[in-house]
Order: structure tokens, then C-alpha cells, then sequence
């Protein structure tokens, strides 16, 4: 799971378009996550979500472990890898059974 915190300014126009300054991705892995810094990002205000302000003294008392960088990327390259391998896993039980599941790149928006 990504998210980014970073100072947020708003350009006032019709979309609500953000300017994040000191933004820094934040990727958790389990029970630990690692901040990258990534600077300004500019985000257009129709791909925005949810902003909201994050409590210094309530991030401080959570149970994560910071680690650095090279850890987390290794981390979660182990963990996507791990999630490939049970779907090729699912998706044989299925054949075998079979059973065909659709691929999601092929699959409609709708």
C-alpha cells in the first residue's frame, strides 16, 4: 500500500488541481514501511480522492518499524512476487477443474 504525505497547496481553478511539496511515497510492507522522496508533485483535481492532515503525535505510537529503502523495494518485490505465484497457483486449480478464468487485462471497464 502507497500513499504520499507532503505539504498541499491548492491552484484555484475549476478542477481544484493540487501542488504536494516535500512529498514522499510511503510504501508498507507488513508490519514495516520506508519513505522515498519523490519532491513536487503536481495532481490534477479530478484524480483526487481523499486529502486529509496527518496527526505527528498518532503516526509516532504506531506499532510500524521504519526501514530503509532498499529494504522496503526488496520487501515488496517478495511480496507482489509471492501474490503472482498463488494466482498462477488458483488459476491452474481452476484449469484443472475446468474452469477458465478471465484475464484481467482483457476484461471490459464495465
Amino acid at each position: 500500500m502507497n500513499y504520499m504525505p507532503g505539504t498541499a497547496s491548492l491552484i484555484e481553478d475549476i478542477d481544484t488541481n493540487l501542488v504536494l511539496h516535500q512529498t514522499v511515497e510511503r510504501i508498507h510492507v507488513g508490519k514495516k514501511y520506508g519513505d522515498i522522496p519523490r519532491g513536487i508533485f503536481v495532481v490534477r483535481g479530478e484524480n483526487v480522492v481523499l486529502l486529509g492532515e496527518i496527526d505527528l503525535e498518532k503516526e509516532s505510537d504506531t506499532p510500524l518499524q521504519q526501514v530503509s529503502i532498499e529494504e522496503i523495494l526488496e520487501e515488496q518485490r517478495v511480496e507482489q512476487q509471492t501474490k503472482l505465484e498463488a494466482e498462477k497457483l488458483k488459476v491452474q486449480a481452476l484449469k484443472d477443474r475446468g474452469l477458465s478464468v478471465p484475464r484481467a487485462d482483457t476484461l471490459d471497464e464495465y
